[in-house]
């Protein structure tokens, strides 16, 4: 007979990279028998007490019988899991099935004894709570259902481990011992708790990245210019707050310095620790500065070297064995192929970039997969005449490159809680996991705004080197999708900006209705159109004449501000002819003090060529001191002008000073901020078209901001028979890896989820549907289901209201002689339902996105415009509520042009109840039912199709693991 290990091979699958609390990492996988002498060397490690908490007596050392037992393992009944840092064991964990009698048992015994044991100097880095989800994990994997673990009272850490995890558990003392018995089945708690963790430790992991207190380049060329000499530089020359060191490995005998900084041939040669390594040298080369960097224990790499996946198949394969390189070493990588990384703070001041100066101070968090379009960022922000305008500052920069490791996930937890970024801007060229994506950025932009632009989107795929799964869903779908989870989505880059100094200058608007006030009729009439075209409010505008003054602004502005009818103001603005620059500061002046007395609404200038209106709006107030030529800041001469996109604008003179402001995602009411007081900046714009986008976009997240405050829930429906349904869908996947359901069965399925079909007859003969007919009843409808007429009303391939068997006879010869034979048309008859709205409902699961439920009307007038609404799976009440409404063809459910309203309560019942079916069943890919005839009471779905699969994996839903891109 087998034993259970020749029936299971090494489960490979079960390996994963975590992210431990301090922000380090480690790697997770099974214990073979390969795995004795690192066994007996981790054992060795262990202190004595911990040694007797494992096992509840003194135990020195491992007996031979003891390493077998604890290395072999089948992989089902016995398992074993190993944390491992360098390739050496930090931390254990390990099950046994066991039976009602405690003692060693197979399946179906459902429940398994659990012990751990953490090497001590890894004690509170939170490897044992990593370990147990992953071990939960494979318990449930094997048909395990309950752990029981026995620990001492006094090992109140473990106890924690346990008690912490959220697991639904029974605890019992007996024999001075604690009995914890737990369910493995993940629970609303459990799932919390799992992502708190995992928000903490992924954020410290950013952290450590870009608050280092000493810095290694590696690849600092011996001559001035380079890469790693260039970045060296810019390290130096944005004054770092912490220690910075050199490395060439090339470096002459004698040689200690460059540009200063003292200077070695390689990491392990530096005398003290080294918490970020850049890394410059040759792909060829990098392993080995990796390898010297884990042994220093470095704690983070960022990797300008290029020559990986961009490159092609090879240098994908040179990416992913360095990413498993260091991690081994429980490093994480920004890179390869990267720009680098920017922080402001002043207790930092880090410029590991390719930047050449550091930009200023401020409070936008920005991260870019691409150099160049991260540096067209930062200059865009930088620049203070034409287009966007003003000082506006960034917090921190990350431009990750091929994001083999740190993602944009990543830096989302960094920003989730970083008190010193209130708007974060990102440019994505592919998102790597979307479903954690779109969870992470539902939850920041609940605290604030998150401006998303995503490139290559009409491409088809990703940048070569990103390695992400391929999604099947259009990109207005996905747009939609991360609208509904809060993300500002916007077009190009220039919106990005515009979006970001409005946000990081103004509050939230109360609502869409707006003010506008200004020295030129036209440009206010340009404004007025504008406003209606994004879905604005406007008020009429004001025109104060050409010949208005600052203190004729001053008063209009403050009177608009006043007004409980406008929720924000636009101000227009052109020159005067022959006005002095003076007149600019004091125009800049006037509407600064104004908004200022109001701080509760927005405010927006439109101007016209006016570049010291811009200039003084900003200068008004800034949000933080500004570097001057001759400072710091200035990387020896080299300024932005000298970067591609830049405009040739030197940076402002002198030193505005500083004031308080108001986080700017705060409350959308005007209540609730941070504890900083309104910034005062008033954000200009050259044209009415780029401020209204930007204003309406806010708007539209303000009033989401309102709406999350307030969240839906998935209803409970007790007709629903889950079980009946799971053992149903079951059955039919017992005949095969995927099939669509016929008839009979899809209409059993869904009655399971109380959505009833109307019965379709087959009609393969004029005698047949007759027969159907009458058991029926009239009237009925005669419809032709052949792949090229069904759902096509418009082709004529459908008789509706046929009274009698007569009308049915005379419309079943008119459709055979006018599309062919009965086997061609495959005719059916169908018992007519109440007039309505023909619409339809679908659900598809997208291997990158997940579950989505689509709903728009039917007909090909809403394909053709696209006009198709999506949600995704669960859908609350209020997600139904919206996603009816969303569509640009809702004014037919509500009584377009005078007709009678159609029942959208039962419509929205129906698309809760196929949200339910599947979620709880993942093996139901797919639902069509087209067309719903929604009428003024009650709705009909006179047609469904249900496509069922073995459920796809839910990476989102498993134990807490670094991607493998």
């Amino acid at each position: 007979m087998q034993s259970s290990s020749e029936r299971h091979e090494y489960p490979a699958h079960w390996e994963a990279d975590v992210v431990l609390r301090d922000g380090g990492t480690a790697r997770i996988r099974p214990i073979t028998v390969d795995d004795a002498e690192r066994l007996v060397s981790f054992y060795e490690q262990v202190s004595d007490e911990s040694k007797y908490y494992r096992f509840f007596a003194p135990y020195p050392r491992l007996s031979a019988k003891d390493v077998h037992r604890f290395t072999h393992h089948d992989f089902v009944d016995r398992v074993g899991l190993a944390a491992t840092i360098g390739g050496e064991f930090i931390a254990t964990v390990r099950y046994d099935r066991i039976g009602a009698d405690g003692l060693p048992a197979s399946a179906p015994a459902d429940e398994a004894e659990v012990a751990f044991l953490v090497q001590d100097a890894h004690q509170g880095r939170g490897v044992a709570s990593a370990l147990l989800e992953h071990i939960a994990a494979v318990a449930r994997e094997r048909g395990i259902r309950r752990f029981a673990a026995e620990v001492l009272p006094a090992n109140s850490k473990m106890i924690k481990v346990f008690t912490d995890a959220g697991y639904t558990q029974k605890r019992s003392f007996e024999d001075g011992v604690v009995r914890l018995e737990f369910d493995l089945e993940p629970t609303d708690r459990s799932l919390a708790v799992q992502r708190a963790r995992e928000q903490r430790a992924e954020a410290r992991s950013v952290r450590r990245l870009l608050a280092p207190g000493s810095i290694a380049v590696v690849g600092t060329g011996r001559t001035p210019g380079g890469v790693g000499r260039s970045v060296l530089g810019n390290i130096r020359e944005a004054d770092f707050t912490g220690s910075l060191y050199a490395v060439n490995r090339a470096l002459p005998e004698g040689v200690k310095e460059l540009d200063g900084v003292p200077a070695y041939r390689s990491v392990r040669d530096i005398d003290g620790p080294v918490d970020l390594a850049v890394v410059a040298v040759p792909a060829e080369y990098v392993p080995e500065v990796v390898t010297g960097c884990g042994e220093h224990g470095v704690q983070g790499l960022v990797v300008i070297s290029a020559g990986y996946a961009e490159s092609g198949p090879d240098g994908r394969d040179r990416q992913r064995a360095l990413v498993r390189h260091a991690r081994a070493y429980g490093m994480r990588i920004i890179g390869p192929n990267a720009f680098g990384i920017i922080n402001t703070s002043p207790d930092v001041r880090l410029n590991a970039s390719l930047a050449p100066e550091m930009p200023r101070p401020g409070r936008i968090g920005l991260f870019a997969q691409s150099g160049a379009i991260g540096i067209a960022l930062l200059s865009r922000l930088h620049r203070r005449g034409g287009g966007v305008t003003g000082v506006t500052g960034v917090s921190t920069f990350v431009s990750s490159g091929n994001r083999a490791d740190v993602s944009g996930n990543d830096v989302l937890q960094y920003w989730y809680d970083d008190p010193d970024t209130d708007v974060v801007l990102m440019y994505l060229e592919s998102i790597g996991n979307p479903r954690k994506f779109t969870r992470l950025a539902r939850r920041t932009a609940a605290a604030k705004p998150l401006v998303v632009v995503q490139g290559a989107r009409h491409g088809g795929a990703a940048p070569q080197g990103h390695a992400v799964r391929a999604t099947r869903l259009p990109h207005a779908t996905v747009s939609e999708l991360l609208r509904q989870a809060g993300v500002i989505r916007v077009d190009t880059i220039t919106e990005l900006v515009d979006a970001g100094l409005l946000l990081a200058r103004q509050p939230l608007p109360a609502g869409p209705r707006v003010a506008i006030l200004g020295n030129s009729e036209s440009l206010g009439l340009l404004t007025y159109d504008a406003c209606l075209s994004e879905g604005l409010r406007p008020h009429p505008p004001l025109d104060l004449t050409t010949g208005a003054s600052a203190e004729d602004f001053q008063a209009a502005l403050s009177r608009a501000l006043a007004d409980d009818t406008c929720d924000s103001v636009v101000v227009t603005a052109i020159p005067a002819i022959g006005e002095a620059s003076v007149g600019d500061a004091a125009l800049a002046e006037a509407l600064r003090s104004a908004a200022a007395a109001a701080p509760s609404k927005p405010v927006l200038v439109v101007h016209v060529e006016l570049g010291g209106l811009a200039e003084a709006l900003s200068a008004a107030a800034s949000t933080a001191p500004q570097a001057s030529p001759s400072g710091p800041g200035v990387a020896g001469g080299r300024g932005w002008a000298a970067l591609p996109g830049a405009d040739r604008v030197p940076p402002p003179e002198g030193e505005p000073p500083a004031s308080t402001r108001a986080a700017p995602g705060g409350a959308p009411s005007g209540g609730g901020t941070t504890g900083r007081g309104w910034e005062g900046h008033i954000p200009a714009y050259p044209a009415a078209e780029r401020a209204v986008r930007a204003l309406a976009e806010v708007v539209k997240y303000a009033q989401w901001r309102r709406d999350a405050a307030e969240p839906g829930k998935v209803p409970e429906f007790e007709d629903i028979d889950e079980e009946g349904a799971a053992e149903l869908i079951g059955g039919l996947l017992a005949r095969g890896q995927g099939l669509t359901l016929g008839t009979e069965e899809t209409c059993e399925l869904l009655g399971k989820y109380g959505i009833s079909v109307h019965r379709a007859l087959p009609a393969p003969a004029p005698d047949a549907a007759a027969a159907a007919a009458r058991t029926l009843g009239y009237p009925v409808a005669l419809k032709a289901t052949a792949p090229h007429l069904r759902h096509r009303a418009d082709l004529g391939g459908v008789r509706l209201d046929l009274a009698d068997e007569e009308q049915l006879r005379r419309a079943y010869t008119e459709l055979t002689e006018l599309f062919g034979t009965p086997e061609e048309l495959r005719p059916v008859v169908q018992r007519m339902a109440p007039r309505g709205v023909d619409t339809v409902v679908r659900t598809v699961i997208d291997p990158a996105a997940g579950a989505v439920l689509s709903f728009g009307l039917a007909g090909a007038a809403s394909q053709l415009l696209g006009d198709t609404a999506h949600r995704l799976i669960p859908v609350t009440d209020r997600e139904a509520t919206s996603l009816i409404r969303s569509i640009r063809t809702a004014p037919l459910l509500f009584g377009w042009r005078g007709s009678t309203p159609v029942d959208t309560p039962a419509l929205e019942e129906l698309l809760l109840r196929v949200s339910r079916l599947v979620d709880d069943h993942p093996e139901v890919v797919a639902v069509t039912l087209e067309p719903v005839v929604v009428a003024p009471h009650g709705l009909s779905v006179l047609g469904a199709s249900v496509r069922l699969a073995p459920p796809p994996a839910r990476d989102d839903l498993g134990p807490r693991t670094l991607p493998v891109y």
